[in-house]
């Protein structure tokens, strides 16, 4: 917790900490020594978003992008440009009747003004683009594409973070009003805006390569081995013969027709490693000891190492696998299948216990688990794996234990599978050094930006 003390005198007509806290107002100082304009004297018009009522939501909203209108979120909103990946859709209807005041448009400033986290991140509508903003958003027209560039770019530095945090009211979700946005001090650098978009078109372009890296399990085994693990799109409407139906009923046992390549022997995974169902309730039987805990909620979307946590026994619920290094934990829920949320256990100094929502493969001694995980992180695996799970929903999909033992597995030679393990290693800590060289980038622009603010 942070102390300070302030004159009477000194306050004028606000008491909220973030506006008299030193730090903000000695730096207020220094950016208004340099310039007397402010954001307000950039702003031709602006206005706040709105949210239709979740009511009667077929009317606002639409999950076809065809004739929707993009709704944009805080979470669309970034220092890098709009994402446009992960976005509502509402219906003309609402463009035109409800939202007027929030429509956005190409060149327009779109700047975040409410919530948890940073103040004021901000992106500038692309070209072409029409939609509308909710009311965590604020947009702001201004003379043009580059005038928008560049006060975004000021507004997502730090320096331009802290300006308009200071002006923020509010305890665990600070706001800005118009008028407190309008007065942020601008330093007016048309430079910095190409800078930082040349420092994230570099950081996006390693993390795409890094990607691809990461996702290229196929194109590296059939570097050694020339097999066939090609997968097709899955059926929506197919007919099966009864005397094919075997086991459970859902559609995906049999939508999918994945055929395993002749030219191998093939083998189950249960021949592979043993399934370990090793499981206890720490809580109850040992509450005071400390672990190592791998929580499937805590891993990112095909993720490469493994998060683990500290824990005692009595901060876990319900029953837990005891797992060890090497373990290969098989995710094996409807979502975590699908985002190959699938890793090897690595070495730790306490006691490893994991999620029951994973399925633990311990390989034999002549099976190089590395070698294991990368065929089981191939789409057609993947595929397979969905096509044996139980569930109506892809959300409430399981794969069982004894399905996934039954699963076929190719029968590789121990050098082989070394040499697949080594590269896909070398693979991992490309990828690493690409997205670390990102981060690196980005920083050094940042500073660069700073120093030009502050010549």
């Amino acid at each position: 917790m942070e102390v300070f003390t302030i004159q009477k005198e000194d306050i004028h007509g606000r008491l909220d900490c973030f506006y008299y806290q030193p730090e903000y107002t000695l730096l207020e100082k220094s950016v208004v020594a340099k310039t007397d304009k402010t954001l307000g004297d950039y702003i031709i018009e602006i206005a706040g978003g709105a949210t239709p009522k979740i009511e009667d939501s077929d009317k606002y909203y639409t999950d076809d992008p065809n004739i929707g209108i993009p709704f944009l979120r805080v979470q669309n909103v970034s220092p890098e440009g709009l994402k446009l990946y992960d976005i509502k859709y509402i219906t003309p209807f609402t463009h035109n009747n409800l939202l007027k005041r929030s429509q956005v448009n190409e060149n327009n400033l779109i700047t975040k003004i409410t919530g948890v986290g940073r103040m004021a991140v901000s992106s500038v509508a692309p070209k072409g683009f029409k939609g509308n903003i909710n009311q965590h958003l604020v947009m702001i027209k201004t003379k043009g594409y580059e005038t928008s560039k560049i006060l975004a770019t000021f507004l997502n530095t730090d320096i331009g973070e802290k300006l308009a945090k200071r002006r923020s009211t509010g305890g665990t979700r600070p706001a800005l009003d118009y008028q407190a946005l309008k007065t942020i001090p601008i330093i007016y650098k048309p430079e910095i805006a190409k800078i930082m978009d040349d420092a994230h078109s570099k950081k996006k372009q390693n993390e795409e390569e890094a990607d691809r890296l990461l996702n290229s399990y196929s194109e590296l085994i059939n570097e050694f081995i020339d097999i066939d693990l090609s997968t097709s799109a899955q059926r929506k409407i197919f007919t099966v013969d009864f005397d094919k139906l075997k086991g459970a009923l859902n559609p995906e046992r049999y939508a999918n027709k994945l055929s395993l390549d002749s030219n191998f022997s093939w083998i189950k995974v249960k021949n592979v490693g043993d399934v370990i169902r090793d499981s206890f309730t720490p809580a109850r039987s040992n509450p005071e000891d400390e672990y190592g805990l791998i929580r499937i909620d805590d891993l990112e979307n095909n993720p490469q190492d493994t998060i683990i946590r500290n824990v005692q026994g009595k901060e876990v619920n319900g029953i837990i696998l005891k797992v060890q290094e090497n373990d290969i934990l098989v995710a094996r829920l409807g979502p975590t299948l699908e985002n190959k949320k699938t890793v090897i256990v690595s070495n730790y100094h306490r006691d490893l216990i994991a999620s029951n929502e994973f399925i633990c493969l311990r390989c034999n001694e002549n099976i190089n688990p590395v070698f294991v995980l990368v065929f089981l992180k191939t789409d057609f695996y993947k595929n397979l794996m969905i096509q044996k799970s139980r569930g109506a929903t892809p959300s409430r999909r399981r794969l069982s234990h004894e399905d996934f033992a039954e699963l076929s597995f190719p029968d590789i030679d121990k050098p082989i599978q070394d040499e697949i393990a080594n590269k896909f290693i070398e693979i991992i800590v490309k990828a690493k050094n690409l997205k670390k060289e990102a981060i690196e980038t980005l920083e050094k622009a940042k500073k660069e930006v700073e120093k030009i603010l502050f010549e």
